[in-house]
């Protein structure tokens, strides 16, 4: 029986811990909280995830909450204009619902869930000396600690990496009682020039349903404005004055608002990085890095937990297909590069988001307001980004594109 242990319990973790436990694979899995801590702290990000990433875990069989939590029906996009009003808006159902399980219920319950069927557990903050001791009594450690200070040890790619410093002050808000949109439930995303993002959307979180509010503002910017809140509350006023401010049409949802819990709110910042998978220890071992650590992107596309997903569904694949061979550096790298395949039109398409847009993402933006069927198409790529190569990044292929789409009109 192949040893495997995975240091980091989090999406792409434990993930591939409950996968590969499924096949017969003996995983001890290294986390730095008990499911307790993780239950009664603080959020750790928006996690919303598309059809073909709750279908992954279908497939494993581990979507415990998929009955119980909301789902989002769609995509809605507006841009503010000098009046109050919105300059530009347009909204487009997804093919397949997404939906947004709080990580603190969903990572708490897959521990739980793995400990249930005889995985190993070992609590506490893994450090480098540890992981000399994993890759001397395991066949592969993985390294999939995200927020972790060892996932430092794995080398920035400066090739691959677009930005040195962070490109967004962020902020996240789970609130109850925020008035449904209309027509249907909706990532509602809000483009405010220069300045930021503002986005929401339904969620299921410890004490139930909720929303969960996204605040991306530009460093520097009026939405970079967090730094002297102190209180849950004094965050759920700085997210009213927010929208009051700029985006009126959602502040009028939020006018009875309230926070889900002390612990339901969130603010910092980070580069969006992209890191070398193989880390070489000081004994010549090596260890693999997944998710987050390798592959870490700014949440303006609500791609983090999906990507965490598809990685680990790429490396399950590969451990499965590697059967009795060693997990030698060789394949560690193409066992990313595989993933990477698929990431880096993520990665692409995320950091398009974070500067300026080139004229074309304006001119397919603006006419995604008069071509519905330009709406899914841009809606729907959420759930596989690929797909909005090349057109997304090209303005020729954006011109034949809408010129295609209007004709089908």
């Amino acid at each position: 029986m192949r040893k495997i242990a995975i240091v980091g319990a989090g999406q792409a973790g434990l993930q591939l811990a409950l996968g590969l436990q499924q096949k017969g694979y003996a995983v001890t899995v290294v986390s730095s909280r008990t499911p307790q801590q993780i239950r009664a702290g603080r959020v750790s990000s928006s996690q919303f995830m598309f059809d073909s990433s709750l279908q992954i875990e279908r497939d494993l069989g581990i979507n415990f909450w998929e009955k119980e939590c909301p789902t989002t029906e769609g995509i809605g996009f507006s841009i503010p204009g000098p009046d109050g009003g919105r300059a530009l808006f347009w909204e487009a159902k997804l093919d397949h619902y997404g939906q947004s399980i709080d990580q603190r219920v969903k990572f708490a319950g897959w521990l739980e869930e793995f400990a249930k069927r005889g995985g190993q557990i070992i609590y506490k903050e893994a450090s480098a000396q540890d992981l000399e001791e994993y890759a001397r009594s395991h066949d592969l450690v993985i390294v999939a600690a995200g927020k972790g200070e060892i996932n430092q040890l794995f080398t920035r790619d400066t090739a691959r990496s677009t930005f040195d410093q962070p490109m967004r002050a962020l902020a996240l808000t789970y609130v109850k009682k925020m008035v449904p949109r209309k027509a249907f439930t909706a990532v509602a995303f809000s483009l405010i020039p220069g300045l930021g993002e503002y986005f929401v959307f339904p969620a299921l979180t410890v004490s139930g349903p909720c929303e969960i509010m996204v605040f991306e503002g530009v460093p520097g910017g009026p939405m970079d404005c967090w730094q002297d809140v102190k209180t849950p509350q004094q965050h759920l006023q700085r997210s009213k004055e927010i929208l009051a401010k700029f985006l009126p049409w959602e502040a009028e949802r939020c006018q009875e608002i309230e926070l889900t819990d002390d612990n339901g709110i969130l603010a910092g910042r980070f580069a969006p990085t992209i890191r070398k998978p193989v880390c070489k220890l000081p004994s010549g071992k090596t260890i693999l890095g997944m998710g987050d650590v390798v592959v870490l992107n700014d949440p303006i596309t609500g791609q983090g937990a999906n990507t965490a997903c598809k990685c680990a569904k790429v490396y399950m694949d590969c451990i499965l297909e590697r059967g009795g061979k060693p997990f030698d550096a060789g394949w560690m790298q193409q066992t990313f590069e595989t993933f990477y395949s698929y990431a880096q039109w993520v990665a692409k398409w995320t950091n398009s988001l974070l500067t300026p847009p080139p004229p074309q993402v304006l001119q397919l933006m603006g006419a995604a307001s008069q071509i519905p069927k330009l709406a899914s198409l841009i809606s729907n790529g959420f759930n596989n980004p690929p797909a909005y190569n090349p057109w997304w990044f090209d303005a020729a292929e954006a011109e034949k594109l809408i010129k295609r789409l209007q004709a089908d009109n």
